[in-house]
């Protein structure tokens, strides 16, 4: 890690000059570029593109798929009434793909709409269904992969710099990241955590997929500012800003910023891309946005934009589309019957995932809920152990 900043008592600030007229500092004084490798067109420098071998190359691009067949099986899934609600993060796939393929299986992982990028550490499509279907088993398989999904927007940003804080203090050659949305920016928990990091410098990596909308909110009415990555100066923390629909150029920025982060320099990635599914399945989305604009996002899809690449690069023979889409729906179907499998949850389920040895208290409330159910078994009748939907 980097040697810590002085703790010095602070002096006055000598002004640069004296007298004069008051002057503002304004958002226009500040310049956010975008890093782009590869344009909506194809075109890109090839001295810029990540040194990464073929074959890694062709991962990036089977990664994406699969993240987009697990969301369409997903959604399917719901809308037959298997479960009960889904968000898909359909048009993301450079965004989560090319960030996650950057980290180490020690790193740490804290997740908003980013799931699929759990696939890359290992996570296998049946503990992802078994998550949504409300299964805590799920999350003790996300935890063996030091990662975690948070539901409630933002809540996991603290917790990512308190990781980091403890990678810090043990100094382990590791990083600590959060996935969250341009919504998470607008929560208390998020300003927290990014101060925290910055007043200790801690080994944190805040990633969020500026998507365009906080379910319903559109990013114009969230905020005045005009870029999500200048706010992360207000914490002295350095920010990149990426095309989140180039899956090289995502890659690249936060492999950089990684590098970053494990001497002591939290970094914000502010990567813009775009939802084009609902919020989650339960959301309607014309209600809030057009055809024209879902329409012009569908022309920048990530994937088609890296097949591009790849063709251009002479990659692409070593890809066979339909077989990469086969291996996925295989891969999704064998979790789904996996998935179909798990027991029904018992009732000493309810009392067991608090404490590792049940306290006398509890121990008497499961006896006592045990007789009930003894005394009048119809009881059993309101007890919903585990649907299959």
């Amino acid at each position: 890690m980097a040697n810590k900043r002085s703790t010095d008592p602070p002096i006055p600030p000598e002004p640069a000059e004296y007298g004069g007229e008051v002057k503002y500092l304004s958002q226009s004084n500040v310049d956010v570029p975008t890093h782009q490798l590869v344009t909506p067109d194809g075109t890109y420098e090839k001295d810029a593109i990540p040194a990464l071998d073929p074959e890694s190359f062709r991962d990036l691009y089977r990664w994406m798929v699969t993240s987009r067949v697990f969301n369409r099986r997903m959604v399917q899934m719901q809308r037959r009434g298997e479960l009960g609600t889904f968000g898909s993060n359909r048009g993301q796939e450079a965004s989560i793909v090319g960030s996650a393929y950057t980290l180490q299986p020690d790193d740490w992982m804290f997740l908003g709409r980013a799931w699929t990028a759990m696939f890359i550490r290992g996570v296998s499509m049946t503990d992802m269904i078994l998550f949504w279907r409300g299964l805590e088993a799920a999350q003790r398989s996300f935890a063996e992969h030091n990662s975690q999904i948070a539901i409630s927007i933002g809540s996991h940003l603290p917790l990512a710099t308190g990781t980091a804080w403890g990678i810090d203090i043990e100094g382990e050659d590791t990083v600590s990241m959060a996935y969250f949305g341009d919504g998470a920016t607008s929560t208390g928990g998020t300003h927290e955590a990014l101060n925290l990091a910055g007043a200790l410098e801690l080994p944190v990596l805040f990633f969020c997929q500026n998507n365009q909308y906080a379910i319903s909110m559109p990013f114009s009415k969230q905020t005045k500012a005009t870029t999500i990555a200048q706010k992360a100066l207000a914490y002295g923390i350095d920010a990149i800003r990426v095309d989140g629909q180039d899956v090289l150029a995502v890659y690249d920025a936060v492999a950089n910023a990684r590098e970053h982060v494990r001497r002591g320099e939290p970094v914000f990635v502010e990567s813009v891309t775009y939802r084009l599914d609902a919020h989650t399945t339960s959301d309607d989305p014309t209600r809030y946005r057009d055809e024209e604009e879902e329409a012009a996002w569908e022309e920048n899809d990530p994937i088609e934009r890296y097949q591009s690449f790849l063709e251009a690069e002479d990659l692409w023979s070593g890809i066979d589309h339909d077989a990469v889409v086969a291996e996925a729906e295989d891969e999704f179907d064998a979790a789904l019957r996996t998935a179909n499998e798990f027991e029904e949850r018992s009732i000493d389920d309810v009392f067991r995932y608090v404490y590792e040895k049940l306290p006398p208290e509890l121990q008497r409330q499961l006896a006592e809920y045990k007789a009930l159910l003894e005394e009048r078994p119809e009881m059993y009748d309101y007890i919903e152990q585990r649907p299959k939907g």
